[in-house]
């Protein structure tokens, strides 16, 4: 005959059991991301998450951190700027998520700021080289990739290294744009040379028949391309299509298999800039570690996106990390200015401090790429 404290205990007992499983099933570590997964850019988005799922991946199958797995929610904004606003409101506000992560394009991820800095909520690698996310320091935002103003000085130092004389610049009208553009007139400046032309273009619709005449009239040996996924691989088709064999420089935020794919014959003479080690050295530590995960996986090739994606997951890891056990959205931004010459691989250093967010430092290493991207 039971009696009503038997009844009790078993009951607390239960529902101790209950409150242990329940504590192991939400035990995961939120992490939230909005990227344009589908529309304009979604080849190079999707294989950076490819590239960042291995290291998750893997870090989940030993454990977890601090025996917390972790768990990325994703929301697709299409790359349009106002769903990554709306999506991040949902992750931040109702999903609570710890951190956000890899976020993709300038205007999309300076429209989630705001919601950073009201909840205190770190960004870890946004898929933006912006000097905006740069200078003055973002409290919120960690980048790892250098900055735009970078590669596009560099690409305009490469071509005139090279005897193009005459380089025209292609820029979409937005702060990616913007911010591209600077470092282009940069590379001019360094050059003593004035751009061909100067062609804005629209981020989303483009008017090929009005950009395209503009280049072919300023008979322009190059074009530096400063545009996002299908849009400049449009541009470079109807480019060709109007008889121009001119050189076309684009950046990296378009450096993936899917870009190349799309390009199909018309990627004879296009260079895309690229700011991790060619994903085909396998002398590179950090290489060989992501295609032996790769391959694991079933997958039988890296893309640069991949490895953008392998790096800025290792320091999403590490972040968790230093966190330590249950961290709060606090601890996170704190453990990740404590990250001091954390190595990637591959001779990658990444370093954070309470004055400096800017990540790895690329002084030494070669960002332009051609040959590999000719396929």
């Amino acid at each position: 005959m039971r009696t009503k404290r038997t009844v009790g205990i078993r009951a607390a007992a239960l529902t101790l059991a209950c409150l242990a499983a329940c504590g192991m099933a939400q035990a995961q570590l939120l992490i939230g991301q909005t990227a344009g997964m589908s529309g304009s850019v979604a080849a190079s988005v999707n294989e950076t998450i490819a590239g960042a799922q291995l290291v998750i991946d893997a870090v989940n199958a030993q454990g977890g951190i601090h025996g917390e797995k972790i768990e990325v929610l994703r929301m697709d904004d299409a790359f349009d700027v106002k769903r990554a606003g709306e999506n991040a409101k949902v992750l931040i506000e109702q999903k609570q998520v710890l951190a956000m992560f890899m976020t993709r394009g300038t205007p999309h991820t300076q429209a989630i700021i705001p919601q950073l800095d009201q909840h205190g909520v770190a960004l870890i690698a946004p898929s933006t080289g912006a000097m905006a996310l740069h200078q003055p320091l973002r409290k919120h935002v960690f980048n790892v990739r250098p900055t735009y103003q970078r590669e596009a000085e560099k690409a305009v130092d490469h071509l005139s290294t090279v005897g193009m004389t005459r380089i025209a610049v292609v820029h979409v009208t937005d702060s990616f744009g913007a911010d591209a553009l600077e470092g282009a007139k940069k590379g001019f400046a360094k050059a003593k040379m004035e751009p061909a032309v100067l062609v804005p273009a629209d981020r989303d619709k483009p008017d090929y028949n009005a950009i395209v005449p503009k280049l072919v009239a300023a008979n322009a040996q190059a074009v530096l391309w400063i545009g996002s996924g299908t849009v400049v691989v449009d541009g470079v088709k109807a480019l060709r299509a109007a008889g121009s064999a001119a050189q076309v420089v684009t950046l990296s935020n378009n450096a993936s298999s899917g870009f190349i794919k799309q390009l199909g014959e018309s990627s004879k003479g296009v260079i895309v800039t690229q700011v991790f080690p060619n994903e085909r050295a396998m002398g590179n530590a950090m290489v060989k570690e992501a295609l032996t995960m790769a391959r694991a996986k079933g997958m039988n090739e890296l893309s640069p996106a991949s490895l953008e994606g392998f790096a800025s997951a290792k320091v999403l890891v590490e972040g968790l990390r230093r966190a330590g056990p249950k961290p709060t959205r606090a601890k996170v931004v704190t453990a990740l200015e404590t990250i001091r010459q954390f190595d990637l691989g591959g001779g990658l250093d990444l370093s954070y401090s309470p004055t400096d967010h800017s990540g790895i430092d690329f002084a030494d290493l070669s960002i332009i790429s051609d040959g590999r991207f000719k396929r």
